[in-house]
């Protein structure tokens, strides 16, 4: 683990470090992908650069890999329950980029959860929101 100076928000923001992890868990929250299905996704990565990260991001338990042990090989990757935590914070740092530095987003949104929610977990509050209503 990167140094992070006993500061949880380094600690958190370390986890994220690396040019690919931030898109590799925006699109794992969708649903669980193929080691291919993650490569389109994300044009100009290399395999031994997709492969690294998702390392990273597994020994961070932020991403899961399982091995369906079928022949040939299947691996699917999937968000764990402290993968999904983080996407609340990324829409906060999005809806941050757009307001305060113009930067326009060009990933898939997340669709409207209910109650406040991120991504369905009770307890689990949608951090973004007051900031969009404050803003908008």
């Amino acid at each position: 683990m990167k140094e992070h100076f006993g500061c949880p928000v380094q600690a958190t923001a370390n986890t994220l470090a690396g040019k690919w992890k931030v898109l590799i868990v925006w699109h794992l929250s969708f649903r669980p992908l193929r080691f291919s299905e993650l490569r389109a996704l994300l044009p100009g990565v290399s395999e031994k650069v997709l492969t690294s990260q998702l390392r990273e991001l597994a020994r961070d338990l932020i991403v899961r890999r399982e091995d369906a042990g079928q022949v040939p090989p299947r691996v699917d990757y999937s968000l764990t329950p402290a993968g999904h935590e983080l996407i609340a914070i990324m829409e906060a740092m999005c809806l941050w980029g757009r307001v305060h530095l113009g930067v326009p987003s060009t990933l898939p949104p997340r669709p409207a959860s209910g109650a406040g929610l991120s991504n369905g977990r009770a307890g689990v509050k949608n951090v973004a929101e007051p900031i969009a209503q404050n803003v908008e």
